[in-house]
C-alpha cells in the first residue's frame, strides 16, 4: 500500500524520532562524503575560512618541497625550494592559488580580524616572533612583520577580544600571554603561572591550550587537566574550576578537542555558557608511543557550565575513542566530531588506528542519547588534519601528515593533500522542501551590536513558525584539533516566522548587544527550520 505521506515527511519523522536511552551508539549511516580535489599541493596543517568564501591553507616551510610550485619562477630565499607552502582554496570554483610565505609557520596560531584579514602569529625558530597578515583579494599575498611578538610563540592559542585585539596565550616554554596589536612599542608579555603549573615535565600536555572568551569579558583557559577563568586586564585568576573527572590530559600532545557550546540569547543576555572537551590520551601515552606502545585514546567528554556559581564536570562516553579529533559547530547547533586516531598521541608517527567515522553530538538531548554516528570516510585523517564549516553547510576536511616531510609511499599513513567534504544529513536531497533560502539581507551585509534585523526567507513546503531559529557562527582558525575563536549564537527574536507571501516568511531577530558575547567581526548567519539550515550569508558586526 502506498504511504499517504511524501517521502521527505517520513524522513523528517525518522530524523526527529526520540532517541532510545538504551541505544547510545546507533549504527553509522548519517551524512555523505565527496572528494573535492585529489590534491591542493600542500597538507592542510592550518586553515581559516575567510569572508570571501575562500579557505586560507598553510603547512610548515622548513621540510622541503611541497607539491605545488610558486608562480612566476619564484623560489624561497637562499634555497632551491621553489614550491608554495600556503594556498588559497576557492570554494566556489574548487580551485587553488599558490601563495608565498617565507618565515616558518609550523605549529602557529591566528585570528580572523574584524576587517576580514587573518593575523597569524608565531611559529618555529626564525618565525616564532613573527606576525603575518593576509588580506583577502584577488592577487593578495602574505605580509610578514618580524619581531612583532614579545617572545617566541610555538604551539600557542589566540582569542579575539571585545576590543578587537587578540590575546595570545602560552606556547612551548612560554608561560606568559600578550596582545596584538600592542598599545605601545614597549608593551611586553605578562606572566601566567597557571601555564607553568600545568606543564608536565616529561610531555608538557598543556600546549595549544583551549581558550574561550566568556560573556563576562574574562577568558576560560583549559590546559592539561584543569581550567581557570582569567582576567587578562588585571592579570589575575577569577575562578579556579575543578580538575576534569579522571584527571587525564586533553591538550597537545595528548590532543583532545574543545568547543564552546551554542549560546542562546534570552532577554539580551546569554542563557548559559558551557564548554565541551572530548577525547585525548592517557597521561603515559606519549612516553609509551615513543617506545612503540600505542595506548587507546580517551573515549570520554567533559562538559561544564563555566557561568555557574558552582560549576562541575559532567562526564559522557563517546561511541568511539578519539585523539586528534576536530570539533565543528554546525548551523543547527549540533557538534560534529571528526578526524583523528583511536590510539597513540599527536606527533610524528605516534598515532594508530584511524577513526574514519564522524559523530554528531546533540547538546540538548538527555545524557546517554547525545551521540549519533555518521557515514565513515575512506581517507585516514591523522596528525595535522583539519576541518571547517563552509557557508553552504558542508564541512571541508583536509590535511594529515604524520611525517617530518611529505611521504606518499612505504609508510603506514601517507601524506594527504586531498580535500573532501562531509555533508551532514540536513543536506540530504530528500529534505530540500524543508530547507530555507534566505532572500534578504544579501550576502556580506553590515550590522551594529544591538541592531534588529528582518530576515526574509522562503521554503517550498509549509513552515512550522515555532521551529525556526536564526544562528550566527564565527569561523575559527583551525590547527592541531584546536578551533580558535569558534562560537555559535542563537539569536533572540520573536521566535516565530511570519508568513509574508506564498511560501515566503519573515523572522525578526536582534544582533547581540554585548561585545563579550559577539566580538566585532565576520559571522555566517543561517535560518534553521526544523533542524535544517539554509545556506548562510556573511554578516559583519561593526
Amino acid at each position: 500500500m502506498t504511504s499517504p505521506f511524501p517521502l521527505f515527511y517520513i524522513l523528517l519523522l525518522l530524523h526527529h524520532a526520540p532517541p532510545s536511552l538504551a541505544d547510545p551508539t546507533p549504527a553509522p549511516g548519517g551524512g555523505s562524503w565527496s572528494l573535492l580535489l585529489p590534491s591542493i599541493g600542500v597538507s592542510a596543517m592550518h586553515i581559516q575560512l575567510l569572508p570571501t568564501d575562500r579557505l586560507l591553507v598553510y603547512d610548515r616551510t622548513d621540510f622541503g618541497n611541497s607539491n605545488i610550485s610558486l608562480p612566476g619562477g619564484k623560489c624561497r630565499p637562499n634555497s632551491t625550494d621553489c614550491t608554495a607552502h600556503s594556498v588559497e582554496y576557492n570554494v566556489a570554483t574548487n580551485s587553488v592559488r599558490p601563495l608565498f610565505i617565507v618565515t616558518d609557520v609550523w605549529c602557529s596560531s591566528g585570528t580572523l580580524r574584524p576587517d576580514g584579514s587573518l593575523v597569524q602569529t608565531g611559529g618555529f625558530k626564525s618565525g616564532a616572533d613573527v606576525v603575518r597578515v593576509y588580506k583577502p583579494c584577488e592577487l593578495c599575498d602574505w605580509e610578514e612583520i618580524p619581531s612583532m611578538l614579545s617572545e617566541q610563540r610555538w604551539y600557542s592559542t589566540n582569542q579575539i577580544l571585545p576590543d578587537s585585539r587578540q590575546l595570545i596565550v602560552g606556547g612551548r616554554d612560554s608561560f606568559t600571554y600578550e596582545f596584538y596589536p600592542k598599545t605601545s612599542p614597549t608593551e611586553k608579555s605578562l606572566s601566567m603561572p597557571f601555564l607553568r603549573e600545568t606543564t608536565d615535565p616529561n610531555m608538557e600536555n598543556n600546549l595549544y591550550p583551549f581558550v574561550f572568551l566568556n560573556t563576562d569579558g574574562n577568558v576560560f583557559i583549559y590546559a592539561n587537566d584543569r581550567a581557570i577563568l582569567f582576567d587578562y586586564v588585571q592579570n589575575k585568576v577569577v575562578k579556579t574550576y575543578p580538575n576534569i573527572t579522571g584527571g587525564e590530559p586533553r591538550n597537545y600532545p595528548s590532543t583532545g578537542s574543545a568547543v564552546l557550546l551554542p549560546m542562546r540569547i534570552v532577554q539580551g543576555k546569554v542563557e548559559s555558557v558551557e564548554v565541551l572537551i572530548c577525547g585525548g590520551a592517557p597521561r603515559e601515552a606519549y612516553f609509551n608511543a615513543n617506545n612503540g606502545t600505542f595506548d587507546k585514546a580517551l573515549d570520554t567528554c567533559g562538559r561544564i557550565k563555566i557561568s555557574d556559581s558552582d560549576p562541575q564536570w559532567v562526564m559522557e562516553t563517546m561511541p568511539l575513542a578519539r585523539v586528534m579529533g576536530d570539533m565543528v559547530l554546525l548551523p543547527n547547533g549540533r557538534v560534529l566530531i571528526i578526524n583523528g586516531a583511536g590510539s597513540g598521541v599527536a606527533g610524528w608517527e605516534l598515532g594508530r588506528d584511524p577513526v574514519l567515522t564522524p559523530v554528531i553530538y546533540h547538546p540538548d538531548r538527555p545524557v546517554r542519547s547525545r551521540f549519533e554516528m555518521q557515514k565513515p570516510s575512506t581517507i585516514p585523517r591523522m596528525y595535522h588534519s583539519t576541518a571547517a564549516l563552509l557557508r553552504d553547510g558542508r564541512v571541508l576536511v583536509s590535511g594529515s601528515n604524520p611525517h617530518d616531510k611529505y611521504e606518499f609511499s612505504n609508510v603506514l599513513f601517507p601524506t594527504e593533500l586531498s580535500v573532501e567534504a562531509f555533508s551532514p544529513a540536513y543536506l540530504d536531497p530528500s529534505l530540500v522542501g524543508l530547507r530555507p533560502e534566505i532572500m534578504s539581507p544579501e550576502n556580506r551585509f553590515r550590522v551594529q551590536h544591538g541592531q534588529q534585523m528582518d530576515i526574509q526567507f522562503k521554503v517550498s513546503n509549509p513552515v512550522d513558525p515555532n521551529l525556526v531559529l536564526v544562528t550566527m557562527v564565527a569561523p575559527p582558525f583551525v590547527t592541531h584539533s584546536n578551533s580558535m575563536n569558534q562560537r555559535l549564537l542563537i539569536l533572540e527574536g520573536d521566535n516565530k516566522a511570519i508568513e509574508t507571501g506564498e511560501f515566503q516568511y519573515k523572522v525578526t531577530v536582534t544582533v547581540p548587544a554585548s561585545h563579550n558575547a559577539a566580538p566585532a567581526g565576520s559571522y555566517i548567519l543561517f535560518v534553521v527550520h526544523q533542524d535544517i539550515p539554509s545556506e548562510g550569508v556573511w554578516v559583519h558586526i561593526q
